[in-house]
């Protein structure tokens, strides 16, 4: 079952992707992170938090990175108000853990990421990762849609934002 999962993922099957979809990644390749979630249309939230906790120039630094992005769906199944706070001045700190909390360093795929059963962030936390028949989750986030590369790194498309536990 296990190397179902990893197949599944490698093509992409999970996120829907097609054969015109891999035309994208290459395409694509040839970005970095964060002009690849600009590009995308679906990460607007997250690049909106990305610029408000000055990790721009991190994320379209050298690299490589791993990066589970959460979609506008998912920062918007948080409490109300919850993204508005965390995007205040004041509160750069604790936007920029729960942002870090996304990132592992390095460049994990697909088939590598379902032989894995935990990742340590670019925030110092681990996150969880469970393999089951319904797929891939990260702290129990589903992973919708894997391996859009990047020039510095991949990201994997997360349906629920993840959050570090309270220090």
């Amino acid at each position: 079952m296990r190397t179902f999962i990893a197949l599944t993922l490698a093509l992409g099957i999970v996120g829907g992707s097609s054969i015109s979809h891999a035309h994208d990644h290459e395409a694509k390749a040839s970005m970095d992170i964060v002009d690849t979630a600009v590009a995308a249309g679906s990460f607007g939230t997250l690049v909106a938090a990305v610029q408000a906790a000055d990790l721009v120039d991190t994320l379209k630094g050298e690299g490589p990175f791993t990066v589970f992005a959460p979609t506008d769906e998912a920062f918007a199944k948080l409490p109300e108000g919850t993204v508005e706070n965390l995007l205040k001045p004041e509160n750069k700190a604790q936007l920029q853990a729960v942002l870090t909390y996304h990132v592992i360093a390095g460049k994990v795929m697909a088939a590598d990421v379902v032989n894995l059963t935990s990742a340590e962030t670019v925030q110092g936390q681990s996150i969880t990762i469970t393999v089951g028949e319904e797929g891939v989750t990260v702290d129990n986030a589903k992973v919708i849609k894997t391996d859009i590369e990047t020039s510095n790194g991949v990201i994997h498309v997360i349906d629920s934002v993840i959050l570090p536990a309270a220090e």
